[in-house]
């Protein structure tokens, strides 16, 4: 495979891993709010996130810094794209960024 192509895939892949990454995070966020227990969903929850995060990078990488750092700009652009998805509405905002004015 061209080196080009591999950079491509690389980039791919770490697109995938930030969406996945950040994605749970999102949904743990929103699950521990209401869970029993918030403390264990959290944990178990970031060393999935983060186990199956740094396996991927490293099978992708195979020794080579420049996948690596493909697939971390991958990384990075699934976190930017996914910001930008899951955007709060108004009605999550709380009260105080609501209000408009000066300080009292």
């Amino acid at each position: 495979m061209s080196n080009t192509l591999m950079w491509a895939w690389s980039g791919a892949v770490g697109l995938a891993l930030g969406l996945f990454f950040f994605g749970g995070l999102w949904w743990t966020v929103r699950r521990g709010l209401s869970s029993s227990h918030p403390a264990l969903l959290f944990l178990a929850s970031l060393l999935l996130r983060t186990g199956i995060a740094l396996t991927g990078f490293y099978l992708v990488a195979d020794g080579d810094w420049r996948r690596w750092l493909a697939c971390l700009v991958g990384f990075v652009i699934g976190r930017l794209l996914l910001m930008r998805l899951i955007r709060p509405t108004p009605a999550d905002a709380p009260s105080a960024q609501k209000e408009k004015g000066h300080a009292p």
